[in-house]
């Protein structure tokens, strides 16, 4: 059982691949990996690259299916999910109501207008098409997407405003968990200032976030706690107060 004030719950993490191409070569990405979430919480995971940091956010997601352990999600009226195992269905429900995620490569569906594509996410939820627009065009003006680009494609984006356009997406739903990889990866520092500005607001919302970063001065600007993960294929880790 989660507190009334932690929102999630990784327990015992543990996650490997077996590469079939390679003779069924065993991979290990993350192992015993746990940490608590509180609801509001910022909390930044960063290390060395192959620490695991990336496959920890994808099993929370269910991008991946963890190998064991559990990740316990507190819902608004106090139900418990077990992420790691809970059905497909139960997943996508969440996705679309509660849990957003932002990777660090904009991935959509080719010839549909940045406009249309943060409209989708809004459509999935029962919102009318007007509606939907008229909210995605307000996050695309607050990532500062020039209004002459909201009806291109974003595959003709540069990779700064894919970014800015994969920010919006996955906050344009208000989720109540926010999981991000690297969200100010190929940014400019004008641009960092903007993302830095809309997760703030998004945390003074309510929003629990858990963020991937390389960048330590955004890092600091931003999070509340730091998981560090270590490098190597155990990927272990410790929780630390404070930032590093």
């Amino acid at each position: 059982m989660l507190n009334p004030n932690e929102i999630l719950a990784v327990r015992k993490l543990f996650k490997q691949f077996t590469l079939h191409v390679l003779g069924e070569k065993v991979i290990t990405a993350c192992e015993n990996v746990s940490f608590v979430l509180q609801q509001g919480e910022f909390l930044g995971l960063t290390g060395p690259s192959g620490a695991g940091k990336s496959s920890v956010i994808k099993c929370i997601y269910r991008t991946y299916l963890a190998t064991s352990g559990s990740i316990i999600y507190r819902h608004r009226d106090g139900r418990e999910t077990d992420l790691a195992g809970a059905p497909e269905q139960e997943i996508i429900r969440l996705r679309r109501l509660d849990i957003g995620y932002a990777s660090q490569f904009l991935k959509v569906m080719p010839r549909v207008p940045a406009l249309d594509v943060l409209a989708g996410e809004l459509g999935k939820k029962g919102w009318t098409m007007d509606r939907a627009r008229a909210k995605a065009g307000e996050y695309l003006e607050m990532m500062n997407i020039d209004r002459t680009l909201w009806d291109a494609y974003p595959s003709t984006f540069s990779g700064g405003e894919q970014q800015r356009v994969n920010l919006a997406r996955a906050l344009i739903t208000g989720p109540r968990l926010l999981l991000l990889d690297e969200p100010t990866a190929s940014l400019d520092q004008e641009t960092k200032q903007t993302v830095v500005r809309v997760l703030t607001e998004a945390k003074k919302g309510g929003t629990s976030i858990i963020g991937i970063f390389h960048d330590l001065d955004v890092m600091r600007r931003l999070v509340d706690r730091v998981f560090v993960m270590r490098a190597g294929r155990c990927g272990n880790a410790e929780v630390r107060q404070g930032v590093v």
